[in-house]
């Protein structure tokens, strides 16, 4: 009796495709990157384990992201690509995959797009809100000691300089070109035509393939079998292997399962922070 429940507890604890603490069969591993991207150091924890971890031959890395801030998506991009040199990383896009998730996707060996898939949006954007009107209506002030010209610069209670503009603009130009160049690299597409694509317009999967950003049309299972076929798994039946489910978090509610409508995507739209994302508010 004992020993049947202790067979029934560890049959519960092994999920089907999912791994288990007691298996040692060779597998994929599988990544999500979902909703804003706000910061990478739980992704790049991920991607560390399995890039240390002998089981798994390769990872797919599932990117459904509208982008987010630069840094954040600049970091991961580089983890993806330093894990490819261990081993296979593919990506899968699934519905939405642009601006900072199309950049972190850039890292992987392989990129496969559905279709309908929206990505690109190869692009920078940094907002602030100018409530000048609205302070003026309500008597609002603010005095302002500064030690540069430059200090308060996006001040939401006057409009901007053009000193200001020109600073702006420079700067983002810089960081539009990093991303530019990265395209240049890992898509071996000439620069004036990656910089011609890098207007922050959005291709779908289709159209995507057809310049050049992506490799080829597939779902999550056709990564899983280009991720397996690469590692020479068997790729009819690969076992796969998810990170450990972390406890839950205020900043997983936070975010949201896929950042539409979440205070953190919010804060990201609102509060000055570089980013490479693709918005519907602009």
């Amino acid at each position: 009796m004992f020993w049947g429940g202790i067979t029934f507890f560890l049959s519960r604890m092994a999920s089907p495709g999912r791994a288990d603490m007691f298996s040692t069969k060779d597998g994929i591993g599988v990544i999500e990157v979902k909703g804003v991207i706000v910061t990478a150091e739980e992704t790049i924890a991920r991607l560390t384990d399995f890039r240390q971890d002998d089981t798994v031959k390769a990872i797919v890395v599932r990117i459904d992201s509208p982008g987010g801030a630069v840094g954040a998506s600049q970091e991961l991009y580089e983890e993806i690509k330093r894990t490819d040199k261990t081993k296979p990383v593919v990506i899968s896009m699934a519905s939405v995959a642009a601006s900072g998730g199309y950049y972190a996707a850039l890292g992987g060996r392989r990129i496969l797009a559905n279709p309908g898939t929206l990505t690109g949006s190869i692009g920078v954007i940094l907002k602030f809100p100018n409530l000048k009107e609205l302070f003026d209506k309500i008597g609002y002030k603010n005095e302002v000691v500064k030690s540069g010209l430059l200090k308060d610069i996006g001040s939401s209670d006057r409009p901007m300089t053009e000193k200001e503009r020109v600073f702006l603009q420079a700067l983002i130009d810089n960081v539009h070109s990093q991303f530019v160049r990265a395209v240049v690299t890992r898509r071996a597409i000439p620069e004036e035509k990656a910089r011609s694509l890098a207007d922050g317009r959005i291709f779908s999967g289709e159209q995507a393939k057809e310049f050049g950003l992506v490799d080829e049309m597939g779902n999550f299972t056709d990564a899983i079998t280009e991720a397996a076929t690469l590692a020479g798994l068997d790729a009819d039946d690969p076992r796969l292997i998810y990170p450990e489910e972390e406890d839950f978090s205020l900043l997983q509610l936070l975010a949201g399962e896929n950042g539409a409508g979440s205070l953190l995507n919010t804060i990201l739209n609102h509060y000055p922070v570089l980013a490479y994302q693709w918005t519907l508010n602009r």
